[in-house]
């Protein structure tokens, strides 16, 4: 059973925002503990808690596996799966399609193109420009896919779908291709086309983070504008909305995010999807609530799929992509087929 507190549709108050978030960071803070415990080694929930806070029984090889291996790679879980879910609800509200995420789109393989064209042409130097090269192939996917799904001067979202489809599938080909051509390592190649953070490091953080909170930042204050594309652009554009250049900036404000999340990531699909539509089923439609909750539920749902990751197999792991993959899969059949 749904509370009913969350199957509320009434009008949005401070309180209930409060109390939605306050939830929802709540689990996140639970799912981000269970990751630092649960791994090929175990470490007791109160020993995770003296690892931050060096009072209480953690030795010392608990405390460098939860603050220096594990943390680095549950913080970048969540700014990941926090990221890639506002982006797929501002695209899925954009659009009024609710297949629409980054993965789908292709705007992830875009990224993936450049971080991976950089890095073979920079070398060691790709880290610096991983970022700007993944943001510029991410603009450049969503770019070719809104040109391509103009017809008559109008855009059709079910024409952008398909054009999303098959730029990302070239894309991920043209990945290949490279890979092939500079002969790259073949299994860190898969890995980063399936979705990995096992090399997470505190400075993917300072890379990745910051731009996604701005993309985040950004589209929130979009939140009423979304709202009222809902009700149709004609709707939208007499209430003052100026539809085409929020349709502008929110392609922009969605390649941002996801070329900083895949900069540091790889290819990770489908959080998009599951996320934003869980959020709605809970929360109801309003983007002031959706948005917020996205991210929150996000980060969470990502760093539980990681944990399953790097556990379901211990001490191997399966890349975090692959989880997602088999978990969002269902959802865009069962969508494309109710819708």
């Amino acid at each position: 059973m749904i509370p009913t507190v969350f199957r509320h549709r009434g009008p949005l108050t401070a309180s209930r925002l409060g109390f939605m978030v306050g939830f929802l960071a709540c689990v996140l803070i639970a799912t981000s503990l269970f990751a630092l415990a649960v791994g090929s080694v175990n470490v007791p929930l109160s020993h995770v808690v003296s690892a931050f806070t060096g009072i209480g029984d953690a030795t010392d090889p608990e405390r460098t596996i939860v603050l220096a291996i594990r943390l680095p790679r549950v913080l970048l879980a969540i700014i990941v799966g926090a990221g890639l879910s506002v982006a797929g609800a501002m695209l899925q509200a954009m659009l009024r399609n609710p297949l629409a995420e980054p993965y789908i789109l292709g705007i992830s393989s875009g990224g993936t193109m450049g971080t991976i064209l950089v890095a073979t042409i920079a070398g060691g130097a790709g880290m610096v420009f991983g970022p700007a090269a993944s943001f510029a192939g991410s603009a450049l996917v969503m770019f070719l896919v809104y040109m391509l799904a103009h017809r008559r001067g109008r855009l059709d979202p079910f024409t952008l779908l398909l054009a999303g489809v098959m730029v990302g599938a070239f894309f991920n080909a043209a990945v290949l291709l490279t890979f092939a051509l500079f002969n790259q390592e073949l299994r860190n190649a898969f890995l980063w086309l399936m979705g990995n953070l096992s090399s997470a490091q505190m400075e993917s953080l300072w890379i990745a983070g910051p731009l996604t909170l701005l993309g985040v930042a950004l589209g929130g204050l979009d939140a009423r504008r979304f709202n009222l594309i809902a009700t149709g652009e004609e709707t939208a554009s007499q209430l003052g909305v100026h539809v085409r250049a929020l349709r502008k900036r929110t392609y922009i404000v969605a390649s941002l995010i996801t070329g900083a999340v895949v900069s540091v990531s790889g290819v990770i699909g489908f959080v998009g999807l599951i996320v934003p539509h869980v959020c709605r089923i809970l929360f109801g439609p309003d983007h002031r609530i959706l948005l917020p909750s996205s991210f929150l539920l996000g980060g969470a749902f990502l760093v539980l799929a990681d944990t399953l990751a790097r556990t379901i197999i211990a001490p191997a792991e399966i890349p975090v992509g692959a989880v997602t993959a088999a978990l969002g899969a269902p959802v865009f059949v069962y969508l494309l087929r109710r819708r």
